[in-house]
């Protein structure tokens, strides 16, 4: 199963969850905190290299 996250106003938000109850879909309202938390998250799995650095490299470029 798949989730999909629409950020929109408050009244287009109860309509699309009025809509999305009636289909049959669970409906998980999010704060901003959480919505920022979710995008961080997908950006880092997408710039993931898997690369290993030590932390001396770490502190000399934010030495910089």
């Amino acid at each position: 199963m798949g989730a999909l996250v629409v950020k929109l106003d408050p009244k287009s938000n109860k309509i699309l969850k009025e809509l999305a109850k009636k289909l049959g879909g669970q409906v998980v309202s999010i704060d901003d905190t959480q919505y920022e938390d979710i995008a961080l998250g997908a950006l880092m799995d997408k710039e993931k290299t898997g690369e290993k650095v030590s932390r001396e490299e770490i502190m000399k470029k934010l030495k910089r």
